[in-house]
């Protein structure tokens, strides 16, 4: 399963490691690629999208699914 949010408040590497590691300690099993120019952070390896977005909102950040 793979499922994607736009995070448009996500603008630098800071921010992909915020939120990678945050996705990564609240689902281990997820695997997290990130598409800065587009702000995508696309999650494979689990179908917890819900714990995900949690995850992504607390370390700070707006996520939209999409």
């Amino acid at each position: 399963m793979s499922f994607a949010f736009q995070v448009s408040d996500m603008t630098c590497g800071h921010c992909v490691k915020t939120i990678t590691g945050a996705v990564n300690q609240a689902v281990p099993s997820a695997v997290v690629a990130v598409d800065l120019p587009a702000h995508l952070v696309t999650v494979t390896g689990t179908d917890q999208a819900d714990k995900v977005e949690a995850a992504i909102r607390d370390a700070g950040y707006e996520p939209a699914r999409v």
